[in-house]
């Protein structure tokens, strides 16, 4: 299975699998030349939105596409919430799934995840479940502070009784723009209890876009309106000394993209050609994307 042999290798060698979420083409174009560029394998993450934004047909030639690329690229399926969706994700092409029951009774999560685990094995598909909850959030701010710690017992039995392959826990991070009230603080004290009772599972830290100031103040500037931002920034930098192996990014890159189309727009009002602006988006997001991959997740020059 390609991303496990990933994720393998990155707990061996002290370094973190970036992931990264495509919300659209130009933000899938800068992601793949971040990671040539800086010589770093990558796992594409595809939402359940996301695959209806781009629809069945347009994903398998876009998969189609990149199994081209001579690069260590891993497909992956984010946060799916039922057997469905994994099938759906698994016919189209992909190389990984997740399955996310982590809202539910620790009993049904358990029974959900192993029926995707015996399903996807058996196609040759590997298999990410949670275990804790993450808050929600939204450009608006928290929605809900529902965070629930990954319980370092209860993440054993998880992945004795699922057979995944690695595991999204809880200990800080959240979703969306916003992720903390008070003060930001990730907690890897929980961390290291789990990383003592699953010592050869890859761990997976969804929500972990830094949410830079540089682009919420470019947005704002340029007549967005993001009132409440509060991220990772200083938190992850030494995330690779731990056993997290792969690490989720969505949020940097829609701002970096939308920041760098809304100067331009401004800039220059009488541009219509989305091709214009579009440029200027994918060059934001390779940017962030090299500083994530060099500064975070240390998979800079991997790829020999």
């Amino acid at each position: 299975m390609k991303q496990v042999k990933m994720l393998k290798d990155a707990m061996k060698n002290n370094y973190i699998v970036p992931a990264f979420n495509i919300a659209n083409f130009e933000i899938l174009r800068g992601l793949l030349v971040a990671a040539k560029e800086m010589k770093s394998p990558i796992i594409l993450q595809i939402s359940e939105s996301a695959m209806n934004y781009f629809t069945d047909e347009l994903l398998v030639g876009m998969i189609q596409a990149i199994r081209k690329i001579k690069h260590p690229i891993s497909i992956h399926l984010d946060h799916g919430k039922s057997i469905e969706v994994v099938k759906r994700a698994i016919k189209l092409g992909f190389d990984s799934v997740m399955i996310d029951g982590s809202t539910l009774p620790f009993s049904e999560n358990v029974k959900l995840t192993k029926k995707v685990v015996t399903f996807a094995h058996s196609r040759n598909v590997s298999v990410e479940g949670e275990l804790g909850v993450l808050s929600i959030a939204n450009d608006d701010g928290l929605l809900s502070d529902g965070q629930r710690f990954t319980s370092p017992d209860e993440a054993k039995k998880f992945v004795s009784l699922t057979g995944v392959d690695s595991l999204a826990v809880s200990i800080g991070t959240n979703h969306g723009v916003n992720k903390y009230i008070g003060e930001p603080k990730i907690r890897y004290d929980i961390l290291k209890k789990i990383e003592k009772e699953i010592p050869n599972i890859p761990i997976v830290l969804h929500g972990a876009s830094l949410i830079e100031s540089q682009y919420i103040d470019k947005i704002n500037k340029f007549g967005g309106k993001i009132d409440k931002a509060i991220g990772n920034v200083n938190l992850l930098k030494n995330a690779y000394k731990t056993h997290i192996s792969k690490i989720n990014m969505d949020t940097d890159f829609r701002l970096a993209y939308t920041s760098a189309v809304r100067e331009y727009m401004t800039i220059n009002p009488d541009k219509y050609n989305p091709r214009d602006y579009g440029n200027v988006g994918i060059s934001a997001v390779i940017e962030c994307a090299k500083s994530r991959i060099k500064n975070i997740c240390k998979s800079n020059n991997r790829v020999k």
